[in-house]
């Protein structure tokens, strides 16, 4: 723990930021996306617009991703992911008639 401990410190963590990441729960993509209610597919893009913390894993042919539920939660608190209007197949220009 020790040596994990100065690694993380050599990378700018405080020490109480290690404790946080040792004990929050990790969630896969699949099990992230059953948390927040939407499909896996929904939340890699979120992850890829930045709306979403994910930290990516090495995988053998693409990434793998893994969540802590702390940080979907906040997610969702600080700001709306979803569009705050909702979308119409009327065009613009006829959408004040």
């Amino acid at each position: 723990m020790a040596d994990t401990r100065l690694a993380v410190l050599s990378y700018g963590l405080r020490a109480s930021n290690l404790e946080t990441i040792i004990q929050s729960e990790w969630l896969t993509a699949n099990e992230a996306a059953n948390h927040l209610k939407v499909k896996p597919r929904t939340l890699l893009l979120w992850v890829r617009q930045g709306k979403v913390k994910a930290f990516a894993l090495s995988g053998i042919k693409r990434r793998v991703w893994r969540f802590r539920q702390a940080d979907l939660d906040a997610a969702l608190l600080e700001s709306a992911v979803l569009p705050s209007t909702v979308p119409s197949v009327r065009p613009a220009e006829r959408m004040g008639q």
